[in-house]
């Protein structure tokens, strides 16, 4: 983190920028670290001492990764102010907390976005022998800057009904620095507002995959699963959030205004590879 921040204001991104070599890192074996996995638990609102990881958190045992991937000098991007924009998880089954696994992360490529550039990084954990990794994700990280591309895939506001509001939460200004300590994401704009400012938010926002992982804690998602889940608008903190869900899907909405800050859906695998 301290040398992609370092590098950071040396880089001018753009989407046809080439990737540079050695663009994937791997873990042979990986074993869970049991505190570790408990704290992530206790953070996100998972239940704790179960007997399968919780869905998203092969995505923090991949994070140290991705950022060694991204604060390379050759990476194209900026990482301080890198914003979590989408995530996609295939599970193919429930994961035990013992291992041990192969975790690989890999940046794919570079897409324009009306807002900057994306990162699409990708993070895959296998189980024993496996050829075909057991959990799978991709992942898009924005780079804002002045573009005149259009927005491609840029989500769009539909007018949509809101979905049924089941409960509601309040959020702390110390939410960004509890998660940051279990996850690794020390990214300025989740700490401080002093620090969010110098990126163009008003206030500290929540980390994007701590608000998938609270939404996938109270959906009670496990087992074969596809999520996807796009972070239409960051989480200012301190604030009060709205969690709704119906059927396959689940929405996080401000407690007032009703603004979106996440969309999402969790779908069955019936592919148990």
């Amino acid at each position: 983190m301290l040398r992609g921040a370092a590098l950071s204001p040396f880089k001018r991104p753009r989407p046809d920028a080439p990737l540079p070599d050695g663009t994937t890192l791997t873990v042979p074996r990986l074993r869970i670290d049991q505190s570790h996995l408990t704290a992530y638990e206790r953070v996100c609102a998972f239940p704790t001492e179960r007997d399968e990881l919780p869905l998203t958190y092969p995505h923090v045992l991949g994070f140290p990764l991705a950022m060694r991937l991204m604060a390379q000098r050759t990476f194209p991007l900026p990482l301080l102010g890198l914003v979590h924009t989408s995530i996609e998880i295939t599970q193919h089954r429930d994961l035990a907390p013992t291992g041990p696994y192969e975790l690989t992360v890999r940046t794919e490529e570079l897409v324009p976005h009306q807002r900057g550039t994306e990162a699409v990084v990708v993070t895959e954990l296998r189980g024993g022998d496996a050829d075909t990794p057991v959990w799978h994700s991709t992942s898009t990280y924005l780079a804002r800057h002045k573009t005149s591309e259009p927005a491609a895939g840029a989500p769009k506001d539909t007018g949509a009904e809101p979905l049924p509001t089941l409960t509601e939460w309040t959020l702390g200004a110390d939410l960004g620095r509890r998660y940051a300590a279990v996850s690794g994401d020390r990214n300025p704009i989740h700490l401080h507002p002093l620090t969010a400012r110098l990126f163009g938010f008003p206030r500290a926002i929540a980390h994007g995959m701590w608000t998938v992982a609270r939404c996938l804690a109270e959906f009670g998602a496990h087992g074969p699963v596809h999520v996807r889940a796009g972070f239409r608008a960051p989480v200012l903190l301190p604030g009060s959030v709205a969690y709704g869900a119906r059927g396959q899907d689940f929405e996080l909405r401000a407690a007032k205004g009703g603004r979106v800050h996440v969309t999402g859906e969790v779908r069955p695998v019936t592919d148990r590879g």
